[in-house]
């Protein structure tokens, strides 16, 4: 069961249901905005202003342009194969997945529609990886300026827009309040994906870490596929093959199927166990995706206390892995019932 966090500002009295909404960051677990804006719909709310970082400004920008039940249905449809080959993994691109099929399916969903063009006003943040600052991106094609933002750092390739190298928008900005700050609303309500579970301390189940290797290994399974069998094998004992494998925690997986010894590998794993039975096991993926996590929850608090919103809606990391794209009802589901109950709480 998710844990609700929010905050409503104190002594103000909100009468009108004109909303600005803010919609941060974190991978896969930004189905959760879809749940929250069907609820803002549910409940006779207008949304008057989006601004969105990563995977918020994919839900924002289709939000934005009136085509978000459309994607909503599409995306409760895909199955993990079906993730699989949209993600398009690369070995030799400046990401693991270029990401370019999913987007040709969000360009087909949204249109060629550019964001001064929107009904709502817009904003999709992005980092421009060169001068190292965010960039807001109010003109222009809305499925560019999607693209750029959701540009995860070491998964998926930065887009080149206007002579810029772009990236993630949470690198910097992960819940971009300054963009909807002088829409004309009666409340702001921001949704983070950084939310902490009960003691705010990170527990990954048993389940997760096989998990994230088994999609993993599935991912690198259908990318070989292409291949025969000695040149997967080939490039799989590469020094490229194996840094990539290692960055998710799957290289001794793969490796054992590809029939190289890993026998010393577990008895150092079993002496380290024995040691260290309280500290939970993490892979490389666990060690990076967690470090991501931080590091945008830190960037989140220093941007709340500047640009406070009305109401604060925090979906817990636990709720979704960042690559689990395939749990899109699921999570869905979560981002409604938070916003459920968040909304109202604020209305008693």
């Amino acid at each position: 069961m998710p844990i609700l966090t929010t905050t409503v500002a104190q002594n103000q009295h909100m009468a009108g249901n004109r909303v600005a909404l803010v919609l941060g960051s974190g991978g896969a677990r930004g189905y959760a905005h879809i749940g929250v804006i069907t609820e803002l719909r549910e409940r006779g709310y207008e949304i008057v202003g989006i601004a969105g970082s990563s995977m918020g400004a994919l839900v924002g920008g289709l939000q934005a342009a009136g085509k978000l039940d459309e994607f909503a249905g599409w995306a409760m449809s895909l199955t993990q194969r079906a993730v699989l080959r949209l993600l398009d993994p690369s070995i030799t691109s400046a990401g693991v997945l270029r990401a370019a099929k999913i987007l040709d399916g969000v360009r087909d969903i949204v249109g060629d529609v550019a964001i001064e063009d929107l009904p709502i006003p817009y904003t999709a943040v992005t980092t421009d990886l060169i001068a190292g600052k965010s960039v807001w991106l109010q003109r222009g094609p809305v499925d560019a300026a999607i693209r750029a933002s959701i540009a995860i750092p070491g998964f998926i390739t930065p887009h080149v827009l206007d002579g810029r190298l772009l990236a993630d928008g949470g690198i910097l900005d992960p819940l971009p309040m300054a963009p909807i700050a002088a829409v004309n609303a009666d409340l702001t309500i921001a949704v983070s994906l950084s939310g902490d579970e009960v003691g705010g301390r990170y527990e990954p189940t048993e389940a997760e870490p096989r998990a994230t290797t088994e999609w993993l290994t599935r991912m690198w399974r259908s990318t070989s596929s292409l291949l025969d069998t000695n040149a997967a094998r080939s490039l799989l004992d590469t020094p490229t093959g194996r840094a990539i494998l290692s960055r998710f925690g799957t290289a001794q997986e793969v490796t054992d199927e590809a029939g190289a010894e890993a026998e010393s590998d577990s008895d150092d794993e079993l002496i380290d166990a024995a040691k260290e039975e309280s500290v939970p096991k993490m892979g490389s993926f666990e060690v990076m995706n967690r470090t991501i996590d931080i590091a945008q929850a830190a960037l989140a608090r220093h941007t709340l206390a500047a640009y406070p919103p009305d109401l604060l809606i925090e979906v817990p990391r636990t709720a979704c892995r960042s690559l689990e794209f395939h749990r899109a009802a699921e999570v869905i589901d979560i981002g409604h019932e938070l916003a459920a109950q968040a909304i109202k709480a604020l209305e008693a």
